[in-house]
């Protein structure tokens, strides 16, 4: 498996052109889904997949899998004259990456569209980022890979979920029992899909682009939205072997979560350090 600067170093030589600029690197070219792996959980019983074994009640034993998308939950399509990402939001699963990357700057555009599915119907719209993904696509509850969780939920973009990892945060405590990032808080690990709230909101109204920056550098990223900082997260972890290890790369995954949303301009550049500017914001 490629790490990104050995992804970049045999690619942008004949492709910088297309880049906003030589440090730039685009993961979605804009006409199909080269680079990208699909991962599809078991689908609603009402929904009808041909091949898949049900048990006597109609509900299926067996997820779609990977690489395998009867229900077109991912599809590239005209957006506002632009291509972008559709996710139908049809079920449960993942867009992956094929590339495995460390120490970047990821940038993307997202909005919401209106559909919602199932058990979501009448929930708030619900997607998410995942980063550092690692191990099997479907390994935790059936549905998403082990990672770190950049949340894109109505409401709630850039809030942490920990998905079968761990991952410090400095936090004030909540009266609700929730925790809340603060840079001047207490350090305190997450782990076991414990949230931990972004700071401030940043979010644009339903139908229109939010833009999304994660930074990546030596297990520590920062959760920004619209130019905002919403958190910065440090020591991310793998729990998945016998003791905690560092966890510093992996895939790139964009989740199907019951809501229909879309994705544009996803980019990502290699990088030595955090800009000034969100390292200053995020001191204690």
């Amino acid at each position: 498996m490629r790490h990104l600067t050995l992804f970049l170093t045999g690619l942008l030589f004949t492709q910088a052109a297309l880049a906003a600029d030589a440090g730039w690197w685009p993961l979605f070219n804009g006409k199909d889904l080269s680079g990208w792996n699909t991962y599809l959980s078991k689908p609603d019983r009402a929904w009808e997949v041909a091949g898949l074994k049900r048990d006597t009640n109609g509900a299926y034993l067996e997820p779609i899998g990977k690489n395998r998308d009867p229900l077109k939950v991912f599809t590239v399509e005209q957006v506002d004259g632009q291509p972008a990402i559709h996710v139908s939001g049809q079920g449960f699963g993942t867009l992956m990456t094929s590339e495995v990357f460390t120490n970047y700057h990821l940038r993307l555009e997202m909005k919401w569209g209106e559909r919602r599915w199932a058990s979501r119907a009448t929930a708030r719209r619900d997607s998410g980022l995942l980063y550092h993904c690692h191990g099997e696509p479907g390994a935790m509850s059936g549905n998403w890979p082990r990672s770190i969780e950049f949340q894109i939920q109505e409401q709630d973009i850039g809030d942490l979920y920990p998905v079968g990892t761990q991952i410090s945060v400095n936090v004030r405590q909540e009266k609700t029992n929730l925790c809340v990032y603060d840079p001047k808080g207490a350090p305190r690990m997450f782990e076991k899909n414990r949230r931990c709230v972004k700071m401030g909101d940043a979010e644009k109204t339903r139908g229109e682009w939010n833009t999304l920056d994660l930074f990546c550098l030596n297990g520590d990223s920062i959760h920004i939205v619209n130019g905002q900082v919403m958190m910065r997260l440090q020591n991310a972890q793998r729990v998945d072997g016998d003791a905690p290890a560092p966890l510093t790369s992996g895939t790139i995954s964009l989740q199907s979560e019951g809501a229909e949303v879309y994705y544009r301009n996803v980019e990502i550049e290699p990088i030595k350090e955090i800009p000034a500017e969100f390292a200053e914001a995020t001191k204690p």
